[in-house]
């Protein structure tokens, strides 16, 4: 009995977390794994025929499939878009927002408010904002004297059109990662430059911003893995069309798997787009710790 007391107390913090590790093993590294398992099979829930093995067959097959391909640059085209103008405009609102002026509280909650709203039914307002005939955003362009636009029903600006949506729900979350990072930056850097005569414009790019590259480099982490995922703002709104021209790769793995029934070439898809978020995940992590170091 004492003997089990001992072993116990020596191994406490790893039978604490043992529950947590075998939650993440269950909901996580299982899926994952059968998802794998599948991929190197032909499995068609549309037929009787039990799966059958291919190995790597449906790989070979997705690197050949130009619709792979399509749906794998506009995921990129996508991604980039938003992305690149949320951290911008995130950053930018959030040297804003950290100044004291009347109001700012009030703006701040009322800022926050897409991050609230369900990206479904985001969507399906964006939906109606979007609409060419009654559409606000035709009637917007109209009192300036801009030509009705076609948004999600043009081919060439529904990428566009779905990245404004996202720009518009998640730029308040990088305005909340850049803001908090910006009342951690020392005032008396910002002192001794006055002093030397420094103007905003150069204390923002000699201080803030260099200082600030750390926290960007985390929130920009944490939107590229999200929107490299995107799906349900894009269902909700388009289902993939006009035609193909905004289905991304979440889009069509879930095609692929729920429409055509093609589980095993679906699975497949997914590792790829498994791998590749991972992927830049890793190189968006070695960026920030060199970025450190360089300080």
């Amino acid at each position: 009995m004492v003997t089990i007391e001992r072993w116990i107390e020596r191994n406490i913090k790893y039978i604490f977390t043992l529950p947590s590790v075998l939650f993440v093993a269950i909901m996580i590294v299982f899926p994952i794994g059968y998802t794998a398992y599948i991929s190197f099979f032909e499995w068609s829930m549309s037929s009787t025929q039990p799966p059958q093995w291919v190995f790597v067959d449906n790989y070979t097959n997705l690197m050949q499939d130009k619709r792979f391909w399509l749906a794998f640059a506009r995921t990129f085209y996508f991604t980039s878009l938003a992305i690149v103008l949320e951290i911008v405009l995130g950053v930018a609102i959030a040297v804003l927002f950290n100044r004291k002026f009347k109001g700012i509280n009030l703006i701040k909650t009322l800022f926050l408010l897409p991050m609230v709203a369900t990206p479904v039914s985001i969507g399906l307002v964006w939906l109606l904002i979007f609409e060419p005939t009654i559409g606000v955003a035709n009637q917007l362009l109209g009192l300036l004297g801009i030509n009705p636009q076609l948004w999600i029903a043009s081919p060439s600006q529904v990428i566009p059109s779905l990245a404004l949506v996202d720009i518009w729900e998640w730029t308040p979350m990088i305005t909340l990662i850049a803001l908090a990072g910006l009342t951690s930056i020392p005032h008396d850097n910002y002192e001794a430059a006055q002093i030397d005569g420094a103007s905003s414009w150069q204390m923002f790019w000699k201080i803030t911003l260099p200082l600030l590259m750390p926290t960007v480099f985390s929130a920009a982490l944490l939107r590229i893995i999200d929107a490299i995922k995107t799906y349900d703002i894009i269902y909700a709104m388009t289902q993939g069309g006009p035609g193909y021209a905004s289905e991304t790769l979440n889009i069509l793995g879930f095609t692929l798997g729920f429409q055509y029934f093609q589980l095993g070439y679906a699975s497949s898809l997914l590792m790829v787009f498994f791998f590749l978020v991972l992927g830049i995940s890793s190189i968006i992590i070695v960026l920030r710790k060199r970025l450190e170091v360089f300080r």
